[in-house]
């Protein structure tokens, strides 16, 4: 009898220890994911700071900004100091040129004509993936733009990866497993941009409603995979090939020949040879996940280019987002009849 209670007694000894074990693990798991979000947050910011001239960095410091919620923070030469923040702007101290050209040599680590290629583009992409925009003199030679010069106006757009944020469209742009040809439409600041990021890596990676596949970005502003030094600082998946800083038409025949990809993404179409290279790519049995300028799909119908697509029914589902109410607000979603077959929700 006195052993069966020792016995007893050993077990529930044991038995606490393992629960009290388990809560330990789980609480310092908790406090590991928290952490990464945390250190998350804090490379974020220390990647915008340091390109920010020492003023600049003050005033935003001083600001105490959750820089999680940060969109945009604009120099323009004896302007206010400008941050799109939460979707309003906050106007800060005065921008001298002084603070425009220490914020250049930051951004360029003091070597601004080794980017010309970027200039020739307006910007510049730094770690992080966040696009830096300029506007100054443009430099041409042959009638084509070969950079910038005397530069008067700098946008730091910070880069947001919102992971999942494409779920709740994928039952509306899929049919047995396979992405459909899809168009997002939107004004500019609506997250057609990161919606396009997210579709591209759970395409890539496979998810319930689709069976991962190799896919092929043209990234002609380097804004999806936000590529810094030669590596996508971007979650695109585990299957995708992106082509940097490339001309979209050019790239889409690229990746054709050369990476035989399932599916092709780009972003912001509406050239006549990108409306081409689409239809090559279409031609080829490549599905097709685009975004274009537009407010509705009454808009998209009077555009030349767009109304012919439409009208033969290239597209089998379009996406228009709006931020009447809040960023990523999804309008509607129609099938290739131009029928709404869902609408309204948020991504």
């Amino acid at each position: 009898m006195k052993v069966l209670r020792m016995t007893e007694k050993l077990f529930s000894a044991l038995f606490l220890c393992t629960e009290i074990s388990k809560a330990f693990v789980l609480k310092r798991k908790s406090i590991h994911i928290l952490s990464k979000e945390v250190d998350k947050m804090k490379e974020q910011k220390k990647q915008i700071l340091q390109v920010l001239g020492k003023k600049m960095q003050q005033d935003v410091e001083r600001e105490q900004f959750d820089f999680s919620c940060l969109q945009e923070i604009r120099l323009r030469t004896g302007k206010p100091l400008t941050v799109l923040y939460k979707g309003k702007e906050k106007l800060l101290t005065k921008v001298e040129q002084e603070d425009i050209r220490e914020t250049l040599e930051y951004i360029s680590n003091y070597s601004l004509y080794a980017y010309d290629n970027e200039l020739r583009q307006g910007f510049i992409t730094i770690e992080g993936g966040h696009r830096v925009g300029m506007a100054g003199k443009v430099v041409l030679e042959e009638g084509k733009i070969k950079s910038l010069k005397y530069i008067s106006s700098i946008n730091i757009r910070v880069a947001h990866e919102v992971k999942g944020c494409a779920d709740k469209i994928f039952p509306y742009i899929t049919k047995e497993r396979q992405i459909c040809h899809t168009l997002i439409i939107s004004p500019p600041r609506c997250g057609k941009t990161t919606l396009l990021r997210d579709m591209i890596r759970q395409i890539s990676d496979g998810n319930r409603w689709v069976k991962g596949v190799p896919v092929g970005v043209v990234d002609e502003r380097s804004e999806l995979g936000g590529c810094y030094m030669g590596t996508a600082q971007n979650d695109l998946g585990i299957r995708t090939d992106i082509l940097d800083c490339c001309p979209k038409a050019d790239g889409m025949l690229m990746l054709i020949r050369s990476m035989a990809p399932q599916v092709i993404a780009v972003d912001e179409i509406g050239a006549r040879e990108e409306i081409c290279a689409i239809e090559y790519a279409l031609h080829c049995g490549c599905k097709m996940l685009a975004t274009a300028h537009g407010v509705s799909m009454e808009e998209m119908k009077k555009k030349p280019f767009f109304e012919q697509m439409i009208r033969e029914k290239r597209f089998e589902r379009y996406i228009v987002l709006g931020n009447e109410h809040h960023m990523g607000e999804i309008l509607g979603i129609y099938d290739e009849n131009g029928e709404r077959i869902f609408e309204n929700v948020t991504i």
